[in-house]
């Protein structure tokens, strides 16, 4: 059977069915399809987009928080692709010297090997062990890899053996 016969068919059968059908019940049957009509389209088409709508409504601030977020680093970015890369000193004997001696701590030995200094001091203070360290991390990107503190009996004196490693250089 071909869909044109199809069609005309159910046509016909719908046309003795209304037919058959007095006036009140035509009027009881045209609003109860307009009610349904209108029951489908709430809830294929408005329901779903008002849903939509509320998630939306919901997600909105943190979505614009991640955009504020996201610019904030792409300036910092763009901040930190301008500045020039800092460039770090080569280690030498003469400059660890200066700034021991600016620390006021006593040298007892020192020894340059690469990237690697080893020192010992006598009988210094400990706070200025921990100044000259702080100076040297910022001046010459050293770090500590290794060290020995020995206590003495005045207070904040130590004797220390300390090994130190210049930060890779790029």
């Amino acid at each position: 059977m071909s869909l044109h016969g199809l069609l005309e068919q159910s046509r016909q059968s719908f046309s003795e069915f209304w037919s058959m059908r007095d006036a009140r019940e035509r009027k009881v049957l045209i609003v109860a399809f307009v009610i349904l009509l209108s029951i489908l389209i709430y809830a294929l088409l408005i329901a779903p987009a008002l849903n939509g709508r509320k998630k939306l409504n919901k997600s909105l601030p943190l979505l614009r928080q991640q955009v504020a977020e996201i610019q904030a680093l792409s300036k910092k970015a763009s901040e930190l692709s301008g500045k020039p890369v800092q460039t770090v000193a080569d280690i030498s004997r003469m400059a660890i010297e200066t700034s021991l001696t600016r620390n006021k701590l006593k040298l007892q030995s020192l020894h340059l090997n690469g990237d690697y200094v080893t020192l010992r001091l006598a009988s210094v203070s400990f706070a200025n062990i921990l100044s000259w360290l702080d100076d040297m991390q910022t001046t010459l990107q050293l770090f500590v890899v290794d060290t020995k503190i020995i206590a003495q009996a005045q207070p904040d004196k130590v004797d220390a053996t300390i090994t130190l490693r210049q930060a890779k250089k790029e």
